[in-house]
């Protein structure tokens, strides 16, 4: 009896040892979260071609080493010359907007009519103006700082990133040979759980962002058509908002169409809205099944309030997170529901 008593109690020490290290460990990993996800993104995103990779090329090290330059000459680089052009392309908009003979058409456009004017004139009012502007000022002057601070752990993030990336190419099957023999189930329950959040993450980053680059591109091409300035800003914020199915890319191409009818261009307005309702967001009911298949099998509301739910949370990880969270706790309920509720022996 004391045996035993000894043992349960080693027992629950042991478990509460285990509990406080992993917690002091995930408070460890928690500033290279997103170095982290975006590492295992990255590498289940090019499995397939990795795979292929690894055919040509039989030391582990030299493939993982060639993937890995790959990677950066192909998103690393190209995402970095696209932030310094989006960065100019914001400060000419902004420019765009300050134009007087713009801010001219949208002043006698609101002058024409007035129950407009009255609403905008009763929300300036409810504005003090010099505390709002203090305000931001000393806003930006306290977080200068860390404005600057943020620049350096993007490089630290990108470069850690980099590093577990080049481990994950080299030592996969190490690597979830580890996971497999820490989860608690079985081998069918462990190669479905892993199947389902591999097909999350892959639908939602090649699926999602491959149609809402599309939905960007269109969009762009209709900004540049009708002579939208900062061309590449809007489609590209079209292509990042785009990424919330069923109404992102509308609040970006619908305040635009917006903009330019009150600047006087109602036709260019109504091609733009016809556009962007009738085209860039409706395409992706066409394309995501398409890209996607049955790999994401989870209904369109489950997916849109996860992403939204992964945003709140996450932030612009919570895209991918949400999904993967919904689906590791749907298929956690299905291996509940299997183990509760065992098939029916067959009767002769």
């Amino acid at each position: 009896m004391q045996t035993t008593r000894e043992e349960t109690w080693k027992q629950i020490t042991l478990f509460l040892l285990t509990l406080g290290i992993l917690i002091v460990c995930a408070l460890l990993l928690r500033p290279f979260f997103s170095a982290i996800v975006g590492a295992i993104v990255l590498a289940v995103v090019t499995q397939r071609p990795y795979d292929w990779l690894a055919t040509k090329i039989k030391n582990r090290s030299s493939c993982a080493a060639l993937a890995l330059a790959l990677v950066i000459l192909a998103v690393i680089i190209p995402c970095f010359f696209l932030a310094q052009d989006l960065g100019q392309q914001a400060f000419n908009a902004v420019n765009a907007l300050r134009n007087d003979a713009n801010q001219q058409k949208i002043t006698g456009f609101i002058a024409n009519h007035p129950a407009l004017a009255n609403r905008i004139q009763v929300v300036s009012d409810s504005i003090d103006i010099n505390r709002a502007a203090q305000a931001t000022a000393a806003y930006l002057g306290r977080n200068f700082a860390g404005l600057l601070g943020n620049s350096f752990g993007v490089i630290t993030q990108l470069v850690v990133m980099l590093f577990i990336l080049f481990f994950l190419f080299r030592d996969r099957e190490l690597a979830l040979r580890v996971l497999r023999a820490h989860l608690p189930l079985h081998d069918q329950e462990t190669d479905d759980l892993l199947n389902r959040v591999g097909d999350t993450i892959y639908a939602t980053t090649f699926g999602r962002l491959t149609v809402a680059g599309v939905q960007g591109v269109l969009a762009g091409t209709a900004y540049w058509v009708l002579g939208v300035p900062g061309i590449i800003l809007w489609a590209f914020m079209t292509a990042l908002l785009a990424m919330i199915p069923a109404f992102g890319a509308f609040l970006v191409w619908g305040p635009i169409a917006v903009y330019l009818g009150l600047t006087g261009h109602w036709g260019k307005a109504a091609l733009l809205a016809l556009w962007g309702g009738v085209i860039v967001s409706t395409i992706d009911n066409f394309l995501y099944p398409i890209l996607v298949g049955t790999r994401l099998r989870a209904h369109t509301v489950t997916i849109l309030i996860s992403i939204l739910g992964g945003i709140a949370l996450f932030g612009i990880l919570g895209v991918i997170l949400g999904p993967v969270i919904f689906t590791t706790a749907s298929s956690l309920l299905d291996i509940w529901r299997t183990r509760t509720n065992p098939p029916l022996p067959i009767s002769n």
